[in-house]
């Protein structure tokens, strides 16, 4: 059974486990990834963002977090979004955007951005599945981003 609830301390190694597991995966960690990974509540929680965990069955399979944005056009941007490989194809990511996406809008958020790489084309489908527009690029702190998208709530 999938239940999606918020950030606390207990979910801090799987955060950055199934963070880390994705981005090793395709690409190196950067200094940012350890940034964020290592203190998300310092580096995301106290800063006005939230973090989503998705549990099946009680047990941790998915995160995304929800970061204040420091772009003035956008209050949010949806980031470090990771399913574990074994609880793939559940639906499990599209839950999980959802319900960012939805706290975003209590928080009366109005745009929210992201940025991927194209090398992802499961994250992009999602991405656009959950009404996420491509837009042009925008300075980005990793290397390996070359595509930003933008939702309009």
């Amino acid at each position: 059974m999938l239940e999606i609830v918020p950030f606390s301390k207990r979910y801090a190694k799987a955060f950055k486990a199934l963070n880390q597991w994705w981005i090793e995966q395709y690409f190196t960690m950067e200094p940012q990834d350890f940034k964020v990974l290592e203190h998300p509540e310092s580096y995301i929680v106290a800063n006005g963002g939230h973090i989503l965990v998705a549990l099946w069955n009680d047990k941790p399979v998915g995160v995304c977090a929800l970061l204040q944005s420091d772009l003035k056009d956008y209050d949010f941007e949806l980031a470090k979004m990771g399913v574990s490989p074994n609880a793939q194809g559940k639906g499990i990511g599209l839950e999980l955007g959802r319900s960012v996406i939805e706290k975003a809008r209590l928080l009366g958020a109005k745009k929210i951005y992201l940025e991927s790489s194209t090398l992802l084309l499961p994250a992009l489908q999602l991405y656009r599945k959950l009404g996420f527009k491509e837009i042009e690029g925008l300075p980005s702190p990793y290397s390996r981003s070359d595509i930003q998208m933008e939702l309009k709530l």
